[in-house]
């Protein structure tokens, strides 16, 4: 039963990725050849991934409440990974991370401040995406309409679309380069082994951007500061001390927090 639903776990993380293999194989026949040559199940035979779902999930048939328990515990240890690199929360943490700093203040808001923020903040972002598979794929899953198989591979589609309108077509171009596919039928043909690491590097590219416009105010009060402190010849003072209240006026006085928050929302769309 162990290993069972081991091999259950494996195969819902792997029927995620499995269509935009397919598609990137379909992309490049030349390079698809041997390798469907080395897969005879797709010729009309069940391979044994298929066969061992069909056992375990009773020909389609949704698994007992149990059985979903102990492979939803079993997919905990990756969940992490999922929320960071696949989500909003990579782009918010990073933003809300520079403003902290930006701002002057080590540890205020703290770490669990600022990641439970991030986290709710991701929640309101991906909520399009998380109705999108629970219409698509969790009810129907749930009254027995159609096979876990299914369920996980419509909820892929989801999240396929989210990270697709997200991603930067230079990003894609250099991973697709690199993976040797020089193009694709379309957007939604994009495979996750190329659209996972786009996405991440276009994350991050577009946090640190929206990170250097955060900070340039605060770093033009730290510049005015600091060379009145030098005209005034106090040079034992130190200009971070003196600067973090104009820092924090400033930013109170714009109403920062909802003036972050309503960006970091926008810039995805929402």
């Amino acid at each position: 039963m162990r290993i069972a639903l081991i091999l259950l776990a494996i195969a819902a993380i792997l029927l995620v990725a499995l269509p935009g293999i397919a598609n990137a194989q379909a992309a490049a026949p030349a390079a698809a050849a041997p390798a469907a040559a080395a897969a005879p199940a797709a010729a009309g035979q069940p391979g044994a991934l298929d066969r061992a779902m069909s056992t375990i999930a009773g020909n389609g048939r949704p698994l007992s409440l149990s059985l979903q328990i102990l492979l939803l515990m079993s997919l905990l240890t990756v969940l992490p990974s999922i929320l960071l690199m696949m989500t909003s929360f990579t782009r918010i943490i990073i933003v809300l991370s520079i403003l902290r700093q930006a701002i002057g203040l080590q540890q205020t808001p703290p770490n669990q401040v600022l990641v439970g923020l991030a986290l709710f903040l991701s929640l309101f972002v991906m909520r399009p995406v998380v109705e999108q598979i629970n219409a698509t794929a969790y009810t129907p899953y749930g009254n027995g309409q159609i096979s876990i198989e299914e369920a996980v591979s419509r909820s892929g589609t989801a999240l396929h679309g989210f990270m697709i309108r997200q991603t930067r077509e230079t990003d894609l171009r250099l991973f697709a380069n690199m993976a040797g596919v020089q193009r694709f039928a379309s957007r939604e043909a994009v495979p996750f082994s190329i659209l996972l690491p786009a996405y991440v590097t276009s994350e991050l590219k577009t946090a640190f951007e929206i990170g250097f416009l955060i900070f340039l105010p605060f770093l033009i009060i730290d510049i005015v500061v600091s060379s009145t402190l030098m005209a005034l010849g106090m040079m034992m003072l130190s200009p971070t001390i003196v600067s973090m209240p104009f820092k924090l006026l400033l930013f109170v006085l714009v109403d920062g927090w909802a003036l972050t928050m309503g960006s970091l929302a926008a810039s995805f769309g929402t």
